[in-house]
């Protein structure tokens, strides 16, 4: 399993938008992928379940993915994360 944190800080009024993208991110890769906050783990590859996370504007996660391509991955939704933040 390949762990990554990373510190978030997006505006309110897009967050459902690029929680919708990051999940079809995440949805391409093979391995399952999961994110972190605070106590709350959930599959990003679930709209539902990344809708529940609960994240706010300034967040600290940790990605988390296992399988064949876990850490193309974690670097991929993380490089994603960093994009959006522009």
């Amino acid at each position: 399993m390949k762990k990554k944190s990373i510190s978030i800080s997006l505006e309110d009024e897009q967050m459902a938008r690029h929680i919708a993208l990051l999940v079809q991110k995440a949805s391409k890769y093979e391995s399952a992928v999961y994110i972190q906050s605070g106590e709350k783990k959930v599959n990003a590859k679930s709209i539902m379940g990344m809708m529940t996370l609960g994240m706010d504007i300034s967040e600290n996660l940790e990605i988390m993915a296992d399988g064949s391509d876990e850490e193309a991955a974690v670097e991929g939704i993380i490089e994603f994360v960093r994009g959006i933040e522009a």
